[in-house]
């Protein structure tokens, strides 16, 4: 089976067990940022050496390709049946990996720029991802129904992603560097 199909050169997809849209579908575009938050923690497995959060990510990409799966569908369609739903335990997963990661760092009093290691600039990249593709699922959601666990999943992870960044450079570290409003520029 080749790669290329060439169906989608007039811009349109089909979706998973339903008719062909338009590329820029709210629903090509939801799924299409979460595929993205996937490859953008893929770049941040590609360089993590602690191997407590290498398992989250890679538990979390898994996940992540049951979110676009389900985007992916339209409801009603028999490919349904076939995709494992997004399940609220998973959210529970995340805030015990949130609550415990919290555990070990210092209290947050301000605000914090992103950066600090390779692995936690990554981290923070993926968060500001995570948080277009839950904007672009509450789009369709206004048009289409959308789990609200699915929503849910993704408001989650953007928190969990915030709280490894600072997991990553606190075992590294590697200080956090605070927003200061009134430094000079």
């Amino acid at each position: 089976m080749k790669i290329y199909t060439k169906t989608g050169d007039a811009g349109e997809t089909g979706l998973f067990g339903g008719p062909r849209v338009r590329k820029s579908d709210h629903r090509v575009d939801a799924y299409g940022e979460v595929d993205e938050l996937n490859a953008a923690l893929g770049v941040v497995r590609a360089q993590v050496e602690d191997p407590e959060l290498e398992r989250h990510l890679a538990r979390i990409q898994d996940e992540l390709f049951c979110v676009g799966a389900e985007l992916a569908t339209p409801h009603g369609a028999k490919a349904r049946s076939a995709i494992p739903p997004v399940e609220p335990r998973w959210i529970e997963r995340l805030e015990s990996a949130i609550d415990a990661w919290e555990t070990e760092l210092p209290a947050l009093r301000e605000f914090v720029l992103p950066g600090g290691t390779r692995t936690a600039a990554a981290l923070h990249l993926a968060r500001c991802v995570c948080r277009r593709a839950e904007r672009r699922v509450v789009a369709l959601a206004a048009e289409v129904e959308v789990a609200p666990v699915t929503l849910a999943y993704l408001n989650r992870l953007s928190d969990l992603l915030f709280v490894a960044a600072r997991i990553a450079n606190f075992r590294a570290g590697r200080a956090e560097t605070a927003w200061d409003p009134r430094r000079e520029r």
